[in-house]
């Protein structure tokens, strides 16, 4: 296999990752992702000890062990596009051999949990409670860009395609699943199909001063459903996380903390109480891994 480029593969003189600043002994197997740069040292501060503290730009990262177990927490900042900067990283970290800039013959699986607060797209669903993406519904067109299309539920795709009449001018909708075990692992929340959404306004249905091209972008979204899944909340990072994970071997899982109710206009009066809880239920459950 040809090695490859240096414009493609950027690595430090510190033989780091680019954009993370991150060697591979500064990373676990199992990894919290956050959007919030602060949340990084929330789930730090419960481990036994820190072995790593790395930051480059908004990407923070803590590494320590806590009750035996290796963990790593990372902010990537919001959106699919630093979802896309990211996993790839994560994965070259793993999988590339940095002196030979080739693909190693045995690929390592890391767990890549994502931690985050959305708003709730069913009416029932309660401020503060927790939600695990079965799904990711990309709204986005970050998938398109890659060639792994067979990671892509084509039916399910299809069928909400159809169901909103979704506009030809717009990237096709994409749908991808969440790891079977990490999803059993939190079996204890309620499940849904998360939208993700390639920004906070017009693409999630806001109107400040711009109209949003879609009129009721929210009832479209939310009347979808596929066998018993509902589309349960909207963010902006999942549907990116799963097409990647998935295609480069990783598991991979978003729960979010329902911090807003976008039907009754209900939101939380102190949005970090439930995201200190989730992070408590996040880190007893990765050391049973």
């Amino acid at each position: 296999m040809n090695a490859i480029a240096e414009t493609e593969l950027i690595i430090t003189k510190d033989k780091k990752i680019y954009h993370l600043n991150l060697s591979e002994n500064e990373i676990a197997d199992n990894i919290i992702l956050v959007g919030d740069q602060d949340r990084v040292k929330l789930i730090s501060s419960k481990f036994d000890f820190i072995e790593h503290k790395i930051q480059n730009r908004e990407f923070i990262t803590h590494t320590g062990v806590l009750n035996n177990t290796r963990i790593s927490a990372i902010s990537t900042g919001i959106g699919t596009d630093n979802i896309d900067i990211v996993v790839n990283e994560l994965d070259a970290l793993v999988n590339i051999d940095f002196e030979t800039r080739t693909h190693r013959k045995n690929r390592k699986s890391l767990n890549l949990i994502r931690l985050g607060t959305s708003g709730a797209l069913q009416s029932n669903i309660d401020i503060d409670s927790f939600i695990t993406s079965a799904y990711g519904l990309g709204l986005d067109n970050l998938a398109h860009f890659y060639n792994d299309q067979d990671i892509i539920d084509l039916n399910m795709s299809k069928l909400f395609s159809e169901h909103a009449k979704w506009p030809k001018e717009l990237s096709s909708p994409y749908i991808v699943k969440a790891s079977e075990d990490l999803l059993k692992l939190f079996s204890e929340f309620n499940t849904g199909i998360t939208a993700t959404a390639p920004g906070f306004y017009g693409p999630q249905g806001r109107k400040i001063r711009l109209s949003p091209s879609i009129s009721d972008l929210n009832n479209t979204i939310s009347s979808f459903s596929f066998n018993e899944f509902k589309v349960t909340n909207f963010e902006m990072e999942t549907s990116a996380l799963y097409f990647l994970g998935r295609s480069l071997g990783h598991n991979t899982l978003t729960i979010c903390a329902i911090i807003g109710n976008r039907f009754n206009k209900s939101y939380s009066k102190d949005h970090r109480k439930p995201i200190a809880k989730l992070i408590e239920i996040v880190l007893e459950k990765i050391c049973t891994i």
